[in-house]
């Protein structure tokens, strides 16, 4: 009996965690290792006729310009958004940081955006910029500028497109830090006035040190988003004009979708997977060098 109801008692924890583990196991754990079968076969989208072609889709990778030009594109969106977004959230949690009903009132206004769908958002913004209909554009030209076309050139649209990103996804950046710079004790603030150290001096010499485990979590997230992009850009360019815009997920979604190769779709995502791991597992460690050297 006692066997029994301490058998019981193991068991319920697990039964709440159960529903949760299934659904992780069918659509990320499941998928995963789908696409590594996948990625040995000539396949089409209905997985009819599945031919066995060994490691020929990733040996066409390398001779494919449309690969190499997307993961540049990727990788140019990482350096620019991700920084952007980290230091751009970090200014504002350090101004929101006190409880006070303006604060709160900026803290919800800038958390909004990520309560809106990407797709939403795409939509939103490229009807705001479009060059005959958009409301930005007509105030620029009723000021002098000239027809701006910002949703269809390969200069801009770029830093268009990462603007979007940022004002869609930093409020949960800024939300994340207010919750930890609040939580960096009184008393450090107080010895460092003590000793004439001004805000900045505070803020580089004790808030950044207090909240380095949250500043690396949020680097690390941003990091893996960034590899993984797709809906903002899907639903306003596309990946134009002229592939400036075309990140690896939607690249490897017009390979899967668009022309129907789905076992070199799932070759090109198991590049992205290592290149993430590869990212996540560098700059992990880093973080584990830089909380021992602390």
């Amino acid at each position: 009996m006692v066997n029994k109801n301490r058998l019981s008692m193991t068991l319920v924890p697990y039964s709440f965690i159960a529903p949760v583990i299934i659904l992780l196991f069918v659509f990320n754990i499941l998928p995963l290792f789908s696409a590594f079968g996948l990625s040995c076969f000539d396949v089409s989208i209905t997985l009819e006729q599945p031919k066995f072609v060994g490691l020929d889709n990733f040996a066409e990778i390398f001779g494919d310009n449309r690969f190499w030009n997307s993961l540049a594109v990727t990788l140019k969106w990482t350096v620019v958004e991700v920084p952007l977004q980290v230091v751009l959230a970090l200014l504002l949690s350090a101004l929101l940081t006190q409880n006070n009903l303006v604060n709160k009132i900026f803290r919800g206004i800038y958390f909004l955006p990520i309560v809106c769908s990407a797709t939403v958002t795409g939509i939103m913004w490229k009807l705001i910029l479009h060059s005959n209909v958009g409301y930005i554009t007509y105030l620029l030209r009723i000021i002098g500028f000239d027809n701006i076309n910002f949703m269809n050139s390969p200069k801009i649209t770029f830093f268009v497109i990462v603007f979007m990103s940022i004002w869609k996804t930093f409020g949960i950046s800024v939300v994340i830090f207010v919750g930890a710079m609040q939580n960096v004790p009184k008393s450090l603030y107080e010895a460092a006035e003590m000793d004439n150290a001004g805000k900045l001096r505070q803020f580089l010499s004790v808030t950044i040190p207090g909240i380095m485990p949250t500043l690396w979590f949020i680097i690390i997230t941003r990091l893996i988003s960034s590899f993984q992009v797709f809906d903002i850009v899907y639903t306003t360019t596309g990946g134009g004009p002229n592939f400036s815009t075309e990140t690896l997920v939607t690249y490897i979604y017009t390979r899967a979708f668009e022309v129907y190769r789905m076992g070199y779709a799932s070759a090109v995502s198991v590049c992205l997977f290592i290149i993430i791991l590869i990212i996540t597992i560098v700059t992990y460690t880093g973080m584990l060098k830089q909380e021992k050297d602390y």
